[in-house]
């Protein structure tokens, strides 16, 4: 029988340098049947260039702007469904997959024909040991909304395969007959909760959704408490209530209360920025504002754009 195919779509924006090192790591993968494409989100850094000029082996696409993650990821998927792919993975370019990474996921949906989405145990770059992502949680009207295992130490604790209502779009890996049937990436997030999206589309279809601890990945994140822009708060604010509308509304409530105790207490501590990320997202939730946020409406344009 022909092995699976497998097509591997790295978004690009502004960060060649990580993508080199990803790409690295996709070339030391158990799984031989593959194929990578990168697409170049609109970077304004060189990237493009550089990257045809050092991945000659390697498809480079160019989106013509920046489209955000599902965006440019479905530029790739595009691609990929278009030259027969099998399977498509959806691999952040700030990750670094260790080898059998990509072996062990399509290894459980090969075993598993009613699943249509596979992901990964995501951990930290800068600290191997500690977990970043061990799947989400999430059921429609159980008022559940949440990562496993995040920020923890692993000591074998999300060790088994099973069913979870979402994988990180970190590490995603998705049947090209399950992507015919539920549809692309939904572009209008921009940034933020269209993977938790496309799972819940795939879960609202009969797919069912896997978490993959023996398939490893390393993010580039840190471990330490960051202050994020406000245009990141927008995004998972916004996005967050789009969501719910769509897919749990009953857990919109809980959502809004959590956020604006969470903004009030970084407000306290000297950091406005979730209470006028909520804020702004909430106004555009009900204006039915969606896709990239305008930098003429925001003192914070620098951190608007993400690819």
């Amino acid at each position: 029988m022909r092995s699976p195919l497998v097509f591997i779509i790295i978004v690009n924006w502004n960060g060649w340098r990580d993508t080199l090192a990803c790409v690295e790591s996709c070339r030391k993968l158990t799984w031989l049947y593959f194929r990578i494409v990168v697409v170049d989100n609109g970077s304004n850094d060189g990237s493009e260039e550089f990257l045809r000029r050092h991945l000659k082996d390697v498809e480079i696409l160019q989106s013509g702007a920046n489209l955000g993650f599902a965006g440019g990821c479905n530029v790739g998927i595009r691609h990929a469904l278009d030259r027969g792919a099998d399977y498509v993975w959806l691999l952040n370019n700030d990750a670094i997959a260790d080898p059998d990474g990509l072996t062990a996921l399509v290894d459980a949906l090969e075993g598993d024909s009613t699943a249509g989405i596979a992901g990964s145990k995501i951990y930290y770059h800068d600290n191997p040991r500690r977990i970043w992502f061990a799947g989400g949680i999430w059921e429609k009207g159980r008022l559940r909304l949440r990562h496993r295992g995040a920020n923890r130490l692993d000591e074998g604790e999300f060790s088994a395969a099973c069913k979870m209502g979402s994988v990180s779009g970190c590490s995603m890996l998705v049947r090209s007959a399950t992507i015919r049937e539920i549809g692309l990436m939904d572009e209008s997030y921009f940034l933020y909760w269209e993977d938790i999206g496309w799972c819940a589309k795939a879960w609202e279809r009969g797919y069912s959704v896997l978490f993959v601890p023996a398939s490893h990945i390393r993010h580039k994140v840190s471990t330490s408490t960051v202050s994020h822009s406000f245009g990141q708060y927008y995004y998972f604010i916004r996005n967050g209530y789009f969501f719910l509308s769509r897919h749990d509304p009953l857990r919109i409530p809980i959502f809004s209360l959590y956020n604006f105790l969470f903004g009030l207490k970084s407000l306290i501590v000297g950091n406005p920025q979730p209470l006028r990320g909520l804020f702004r997202g909430f106004v555009d939730f009900h204006q039915g504002k969606m896709g990239p946020l305008d930098p003429v409406r925001t003192r914070s344009a620098p951190g608007q754009s993400f690819g």
